[in-house]
């Protein structure tokens, strides 16, 4: 969804600065891609570029949980039950909707199993954000996808299904309009 939103991006004229994660994906090379490892890596290059951007689509899915701990050697087998802690990682999309200027916009995504638009919208609201696009696990790896974009009242702005190029077509669509004109 990410690439077909860059290329969309692209083909309507706009500049793409991407941070991606290690994805099995080219980009278009008109985007000016920052790749990053980690999500603290995410958060750390978009809040420099975000700077001197007008919005943020985040369509990433950067890891929300983290080992407490790395062993620095191998785990070998005892016999016994293992126990992981993790912690939480930044969020990225909320860290840069909290510190956006009044010029700036952010978009976020919302993947969701359960209450699906109830989790969108307070996923938007407490991210900040001024749309949120929902959609569920079917997308993952599949060349089609199934989207509502909701607005921050939580009206749903256009309900879309097909191909993700489509997709990212309307969506940047809904952007151009609710977002980039009044901005």
């Amino acid at each position: 969804m990410g690439c077909c939103l860059v290329e969309a991006a692209i083909a309507a004229g706009h500049e793409v600065v991407l941070v991606s994660g290690p994805v099995e994906i080219q980009y278009p090379p008109e985007a000016e891609l920052f790749s990053v490892l980690t999500t603290e890596d995410m958060l750390d290059a978009a809040t420099k570029l975000f700077a001197d951007c007008d919005g943020m689509i985040g369509v990433a899915a950067p890891c929300d949980y983290k080992p407490i701990e790395v062993a620095d050697h191998k785990i070998r087998k005892t016999g016994e039950a293992l126990e992981l802690k993790l912690i939480e990682t930044p969020d990225v999309v909320a860290s840069l909707g909290a510190n956006k200027k009044p010029h700036q916009w952010t978009v976020g995504f919302a993947l969701e199993t359960e209450d699906a638009r109830f989790r969108a919208i307070t996923k938007l609201q407490k991210k900040n954000c001024d749309l949120v696009v929902l959609n569920g696990p079917a997308a993952i790896n599949a060349a089609d996808n199934e989207v509502e974009i909701i607005a921050p009242d939580g009206t749903v702005i256009k309900s879309i299904k097909g191909p993700k190029t489509t997709i990212a077509s309307h969506i940047l669509s809904v952007i151009e309009k609710q977002l980039i004109l009044n901005h």
